[in-house]
């Protein structure tokens, strides 16, 4: 099983830290209060991350769940997460925020096994070669009207000329296509221009069994 960091107790707010190694979040705050935002208005009391870097977007998160609301994030390097950690320790959300340390594969079918409550909320931003397994587990680990967000689905226009990036292209137009042919996903794309460049993110809502 991945290696948990626990809760803690926090009081102070995010100072956003930073390691030689942990390369800068580019997240934007107008990206981390629409998060939040998403967050609120799903109504959303567990929430699973994929992808902690930092921790930027798990503090906007964590900011729109309730007080008794709670968030697991999966991380793939000690190093980020080590930072992610005391971001998340100013933030004074140490309460609310699991962070689970491995490959994040690994992770999400220990996380099936262990039988936890469904969760409401599914973000994810990691490797994007493995987007379309991610986007199965977000599926099977979500509840029934669960919303789940796929972050950078546009990238540049790598989704129509994959040579600007064939690296990670390819795993994002997998993607984008599972998430249109999906029985259990509704699904749109919504682009965004701004200080990052030209992305986008997808936002889907996990349906009943047979709904479609």
């Amino acid at each position: 099983m991945p290696w948990c960091i626990r809760t803690a107790r926090f009081s102070t707010p995010s100072t956003r830290r930073r390691r030689p190694g942990c390369p800068p979040s580019k997240w934007h705050r107008t990206r981390g209060s629409s998060c939040r935002l998403l967050v609120q208005l799903s109504g959303a009391r567990r929430i699973l991350e994929i992808g902690t870097l930092a921790g930027y977007s798990t503090i906007w998160m964590g900011r729109g769940l309730p007080h008794n609301g709670k968030l697991v994030t999966c991380e793939y390097l000690p190093q980020h997460a080590e930072v992610a950690w005391a971001n998340i320790d100013a933030a004074g959300l140490g309460e609310r925020v699991e962070i689970r340390l491995g490959p994040a594969l690994d992770t999400l079918a220990a996380l099936e096994e262990e039988e936890r409550e469904p969760f409401d909320f599914i973000f994810i931003d990691a490797d994007k070669q493995n987007n379309s397994r991610y986007l199965d587990f977000a599926v099977r680990l979500g509840r029934p009207g669960a919303a789940v967000v796929l972050d950078n689905t546009i990238w540049e226009g790598a989704v129509l000329d994959p040579d600007i990036d064939p690296v990670n292209a390819p795993g994002i137009i997998d993607a984008l296509k599972m998430l249109g042919d999906h029985p259990r996903l509704d699904a749109t794309v919504i682009q965004t221009v701004g200080s990052k460049g030209w992305d986008g993110f997808a936002l889907a809502r996990i349906l009943p069994q047979n709904s479609k």
